[in-house]
């Protein structure tokens, strides 16, 4: 029991559980701002033209700081994997897919005010809340036979 207490935070604080949390509020940001219910008007178009080319712009800035020699977010040996990239690779997927849904639901009006901002965000966390939970008794089970076991 000490150990389970003791330890309780310590396993539940992995890049992992960031991770999930990155990810459901890019899905929030995705489904407030309108993305996934597209439907081929000339306003959802230049919105998303706007949004793809906000990625375009990410996915070039990413290739010059990885692909140009000694670039900077590649590791000491210069390989792509383990590297700086390689561990930011689902955090900046998150930013990316928050700011250019951001950008697609101000150009719909879907967003008007940070307030919706914020709402889009939160509503992700609470989509993936189940997964969350789940997240967190598998971990203290897994630690805990691992502790036992191991």
């Amino acid at each position: 029991m000490r150990w389970f207490f003791g330890h309780f935070s310590e396993i539940l604080a992995t890049p992992l559980m960031v991770n999930i949390l990155l990810m459901g509020m890019a899905y929030g940001c995705l489904r407030r701002c309108g993305v996934l219910a597209y439907s081929n008007t000339y306003r959802e178009r230049r919105a998303l033209l706007m949004s793809l080319g906000l990625l375009v712009v990410y996915a070039v800035a990413l290739l010059l700081l990885t692909i140009l020699p000694h670039a900077v977010l590649l590791s000491a040996t210069g390989h792509l994997f383990p590297s700086p990239f390689a561990s930011s690779l689902l955090p900046v997927l998150a930013f990316s897919i928050v700011t250019s849904s951001m950008l697609y639901g101000a150009v719909m009006e879907r967003i008007r005010h940070i307030g919706h901002v914020y709402d889009s965000l939160l509503d992700g966390l609470r989509s993936i809340t189940p997964f969350i939970l789940f997240y967190i008794l598998f971990m203290q089970i897994y630690e805990s036979i691992r502790f036992v076991f191991g």
